[in-house]
């Protein structure tokens, strides 16, 4: 079994390792990956596959930490109601009932181990007249502060604060104020929030046109606004605070698998996972640094891992006890998996890429679209040993002649968060944050050194003692003339990193990926507003479905978003 840092052990004892009445851990990690094994392999019962094989391969891929699944997998798998999946979506219509039902909901998937996902879009606006009652309505906003009072006192599967996403569409006549909301930085500590931008409003922005409010009450048009300035007002909250983030509503549409099901309105915590009203999915990651070899790419070993991992991740939909029925039907139904990586920075770094080269977004095309296709062969198989998702009738695939394939969707980036800790990897696609950092993990701070820096300096002879200082001070070899030029650039941190790169990169995995990307788009502190301004203009160009920026400092204590139960 792979060998963990303090940082990644600290973490496994406090959320992740099992633990008796009396809050005792009971449990060693491996003992904890043969668990999660022992659970999904159970599944291969049902179908008449080979329990005692799965049984090994999934322990073998997990305790080597070349893969993991979302931490609720990682918690409660194998456990008495264990609740596996990390992402949901629930409807809110515009009605009182409807707002508090699903209100008592998200508290059930929150307390579950789940982020959840709104839009808001269907709420008539703030003022709006309320029949029979004679009054009027209190809006999208005053909900939402609702909503976050409630996550705030629910710990999610006993472990983690609550998350959500609240989503709101561009052309809902509330939309200011939404754009607006969290420039106090005391409101919604516990949401995520981002814009439903069309294309119609993308292309009004262009044109320095107007576009109209639609009430989502009557569905009929009202004032105009000039798109431009809501366009200023975005990129004004996104420079202060880092929210609202965008969602490119009709690029995630175009893209539905199961049109026939309804549209795509909202999306998990951190936007890499579309989902229809009631949808779940259970994500994993593989750990792209655990495939350079040598100083090359093992794509071998990877497609090897690629079978495994997508096997494990549909039985884990089986295994799953579901916090709602009509979420068990939905996920049943669709069988969406996310089958993402983490590791980049690190294997670019082992490959000797910089992150900001066109060689690495052509190794992530590569990487990515090999991971894709193979995914999809693992999941045709299943199909054939295990029938297609019961949604594949009338979806986009059975209309474009696509064999039949066990799951709606197969591909996700998530930030990865504390599983790429555990891994002792960089995260998601993200660039290294810095190269030497204070990390606060739970309540104690600890010291976080990049061991490749280290290495590649004792290798090449530029280790000494003042470098290490320098690093601890800054973060960074920015300027440090004692480390050669190619190293500088290899070891380049995230806001170092253009956000032209940033943007690049992002969009060389949207390129291959069946959901979304989870990416920030990390500026320094001095960065403009008209950088924000050109990063979301870029992101619509490259076909992005979804862009998030955040400038250092603009929120103290933290270093980017409210963080996904990946």
């Amino acid at each position: 079994m792979a060998k963990f840092s303090d940082n990644a052990l600290a973490v496994l004892s406090a959320r992740y390792l099992k633990k008796d009445d009396e809050g005792r851990v009971v449990e060693t990690p491996d003992e904890m990956f043969r668990r999660i094994a022992r659970a999904f392999a159970a599944v291969e019962e049902r179908y008449h596959g080979r329990e005692e094989l799965y049984r090994e391969r999934f322990y073998q891929l997990l305790s080597s930490l070349r893969f993991l699944p979302n931490s609720p997998a990682l918690m409660h798998a194998g456990l008495p109601g264990g609740q596996l999946a990390a992402c949901f979506v629930l409807p809110i219509e515009d009605s009182m009932p409807s707002i508090f039902e699903t209100l008592k909901n998200a508290a059930v998937i929150l307390q579950s181990g789940g982020g959840t996902g709104f839009s808001f879009s269907r709420l008539r606006p703030a003022a709006d007249p309320v029949t029979p009652s004679g009054g009027v309505a209190a809006g999208p906003v005053s909900f939402m502060k609702i909503y976050n009072a409630a996550a705030e006192v629910i710990k999610q599967g006993g472990a983690r604060r609550g998350a959500h996403m609240g989503i709101l569409r561009v052309d809902h006549p509330d939309i200011l104020d939404f754009i607006r909301l969290k420039r106090d930085p005391a409101e919604l500590l516990n949401f995520n929030v981002s814009v439903a931008v069309t294309d119609a409003f993308m292309e009004a922005v262009r044109q320095d046109g107007e576009y109209s409010l639609i009430n989502p009450r009557t569905g009929l048009p009202g004032k105009s606004l000039r798109a431009s300035l809501v366009f200023d007002e975005l990129v004004e909250s996104a420079w202060m605070c880092g929210d609202p983030g965008i969602v490119f509503i009709d690029r995630m549409n175009e893209q539905n698998p199961t049109p026939h099901l309804g549209d795509y309105e909202s999306t998990n915590p951190c936007g890499e996972q579309p989902l229809l009203p009631y949808e779940a999915c259970i994500l994993g990651s593989l750990n792209l640094a655990a495939y350079v070899r040598d100083g090359s790419f093992d794509y071998m070993s990877l497609g090897d891992d690629i079978a495994v991992a997508v096997r494990m991740l549909d039985n884990a939909i089986d295994a799953n006890c579901y916090p709602l029925r009509e979420i068990e039907q939905m996920h049943k139904g669709t069988r969406k998996i996310g089958l993402g990586v983490m590791g980049w920075a690190d294997a670019l770094i082992m490959l000797g890429i910089p992150y900001d080269s066109p060689e690495a977004c052509a190794k992530a095309r590569r990487i990515m679209g090999f991971i894709q296709k193979s995914a999809q062969h693992v999941s045709e198989e299943l199909a054939q040993e295990r029938g297609p998702f019961s949604f594949f009738t009338g979806s986009v695939y059975e209309r474009t002649g696509v064999p039949p394939r066990r799951n709606a969707t197969l591909t996700s980036i998530a930030p990865t968060g504390t599983i790429s800790l555990i891994a002792g990897c960089s995260s998601g696609i993200e660039p290294l944050y810095l190269l030497a950092f204070k990390r606060r993990v739970l309540d104690e701070e600890q010291i976080e050194v990049n061991r490749h820096f280290i290495e590649t300096a004792r290798r090449e002879g530029f280790y000494s003692d003042k470098l290490m200082e320098c690093v601890m001070r800054h973060g960074s070899v920015r300027g440090q003339r004692s480390v050669p030029s190619r190293f500088r650039r290899l070891f380049m941190t995230a806001h170092e990193i253009s956000y032209i790169a940033h943007v690049e990169m992002q969009a060389a995995f949207q390129e291959y990926t069946d959901n979304a990307v989870a990416k920030t788009i990390n500026l320094p502190h001095r960065a403009t507003r008209d950088t924000v301004r050109k990063a979301f203009l870029l992101a619509y160009e490259r076909r992005l479905k979804g862009v998030t920026v955040f400038r250092a400092g603009t929120k103290p204590g933290t270093l980017g978003k409210v963080n996904d139960p990946d």
